[in-house]
């Protein structure tokens, strides 16, 4: 099987939410970890390739420049 291809920016649903209650998280770092932050409260976190991988339930169409959040890092 071949391995799911991710971009910086690209924004994915998981299957299990958040303490904070978010399903969708926003990829910020690309290697064999996998950083993501959380949409709602800006939490990020780092995980293995593998496990994204099988926590991924859709992946969701980017945000336009106008809707981004005030966590992102300019």
């Amino acid at each position: 099987m071949q391995p799911m291809r991710f971009e910086l920016g690209e924004r994915l649903r998981l299957r299990k939410k958040h303490p904070c209650g978010s399903f969708d998280w926003a990829v910020v770092r690309l290697g064999a970890d996998i950083g993501l932050r959380c949409e709602k409260c800006g939490r990020r976190i780092l995980l293995p390739r593998s496990e994204v991988e099988r926590r991924v339930k859709q992946v969701l169409p980017r945000l336009q420049p106008t809707e981004l959040d005030p966590f992102d890092e300019e």
